[in-house]
């Protein structure tokens, strides 16, 4: 179960220092491979059929990959081992991920490029929601914002790193792969390392497989329901009807998320075909646009971070987050220009900041059962980011092809955006929602809530 602000706790700097090094290297991996590395290599294996070849590559890796989080979120919640609950499902996937990065570099064919790009994000997926699901565990609600801000601002760097080392070198990536594969086993071992002297902190919380009766309890449920359809499905079906902000912010992020990542896998094809420019010129300017996008994301984070923190209300920052992201989305329209991209990424990069801050922290205020199975509920709701990421190039290279090319791509992800907002504004105050038997864990109130 959560902790609240109302227990001790220890020192949160190690803890958040040690997210932030995880967050760093994953925010690397993810962007140096989808911005840069994997549009390059689909590209040079197949320059006439780089759209449609980039979206399968995407679509499929982004379905195998959809339940990797709920899966293993809900079985590191009922783990029990000498190094706590998560660190070694945070371990297999470091190096799994890593393995499968080095092998990325040496892709001979579009097939293996996709199968590789599976096993990674699959392992990638893990230690995300292995390390993520720490924050509900031990930082307190009223610190969550700040905490994920650093958290998030780690991320914005490793990101920019990594496109701006990447592009030079997009066209032998061995290096950069290798590179990324150490980040991520070092930074696994940093939050290995810190998590070694909170372990108690964690399992005290931690919610028993089993009652006093011998009848599963919430984690050993949970667990059974990531693994069974029927289970599953119940699950789901429960939450929908008993959990309405959950529901309503997994639904928002969702739509945030699917209207981002309609243009962000084609902004090289769009610098190329929608503005012009050759292929090299293109990366180059690719590199300064993403900077100066990650630098907004940064400038985003940490300000919706704090004020947050301070106002007591995230879904005024996401709300408000949705509205930039639409009006950035129509910006290349109206300028198809060098300029009227870097005012787009500088929008469309606070707006992300704003709504990765706002609800990242949202999310743990209104978990289901007050925070009862925190990596299952948490990677349930990071579906919300991954199945969009599924679906966003299968349908923009539809929209491209079929309805009217780069234009219609960026009016169809600002009315997505719009919906957003709309799903967005009826989420409110986390203290405001119904209280109901399943949304109340046993024997207590929701800690976690103001």
């Amino acid at each position: 179960m959560p902790v609240t602000e109302t227990e001790p706790t220890r020192s949160l700097r190690p803890l958040v220092a040690s997210l932030s090094t995880v967050a760093l290297a994953l925010a690397a991996s993810y962007a140096a491979v989808l911005v840069v590395l994997l549009p390059n290599q689909v590209a040079a294996l197949d320059p006439a059929g780089k759209v449609a070849n980039l979206a399968i590559v995407s679509t499929v890796s982004f379905a195998f990959t959809i339940v990797a989080q709920p899966l293993v979120g809900a079985l590191s919640d009922t783990t029990h081992s000498r190094l706590g609950r998560r660190v070694p499902w945070a371990v297999a996937g470091a190096l799994t991920a890593a393995v499968a990065l080095v092998c990325l570099g040496h892709a001979s064919s579009v097939l293996l490029l996709g199968v590789l790009w599976v096993v990674a994000q699959f392992a990638l997926n893990a230690l995300d929601i292995a390390s993520s699901a720490v924050v509900p565990d031990e930082i307190p609600s009223a610190r969550r914002g700040r905490a994920l801000a650093l958290i998030g601002s780690a991320g914005v760097v490793g990101g920019a790193v990594a496109v701006a080392a990447a592009g030079p070198r997009a066209g032998s990536p061995q290096g950069v792969y290798a590179t990324l594969a150490t980040g991520l086993l070092v930074a696994c071992a940093v939050f290995a390392l810190a998590s070694r002297g909170r372990r108690t902190v964690k399992d005290r919380g931690a919610a028993p497989p089993h009652d006093r009766a011998g009848r599963p309890g919430p984690a050993a449920l949970g667990a059974s329901a990531a693994l069974r359809p029927s289970a599953a499905l119940r699950s789901l079906r429960d939450t929908i009807r008993s959990e309405p902000q959950y529901v309503r912010a997994f639904t928002s992020r969702f739509l945030f998320v699917l209207a981002y990542y309609l243009v962000y896998a084609y902004q090289l094809f769009i610098l190329t075909d929608h503005l012009g420019l050759s292929t090299a010129r293109a990366n180059a300017v690719l590199v300064l646009l993403t900077m100066a996008s990650l630098a907004a994301v940064l400038a985003g984070v940490v300000a919706t971070g704090w004020w947050s923190d301070r106002v007591g209300d995230r879904t005024r920052f996401m709300v408000a987050a949705c509205a930039l992201l639409a009006v950035a989305l129509l910006v290349p329209l109206a300028f198809p220009t060098v300029t009227g991209m870097a005012v787009f990424a500088v929008l469309k990069g606070l707006s992300l900041g704003m709504h990765l801050a706002s609800s990242s922290a949202l999310v743990t205020e209104v978990l289901p059962r007050g925070g009862a199975m925190p990596g299952r509920d948490l990677g349930i709701y990071n579906v919300a980011t991954n199945i969009p990421q599924t679906i966003a190039p299968a349908v923009s290279g539809l929209v491209i092809g079929h309805l009217g090319g780069y234009p219609a791509l960026f009016v169809v992800a600002s009315a997505v955006a719009c919906l957003a907002l709309v799903v967005g504004r009826r989420i409110g105050l986390p203290g405001s929602r119904p209280t109901t038997a399943a949304s109340v864990p046993d024997g207590g109130s929701q800690g976690a809530h103001r």
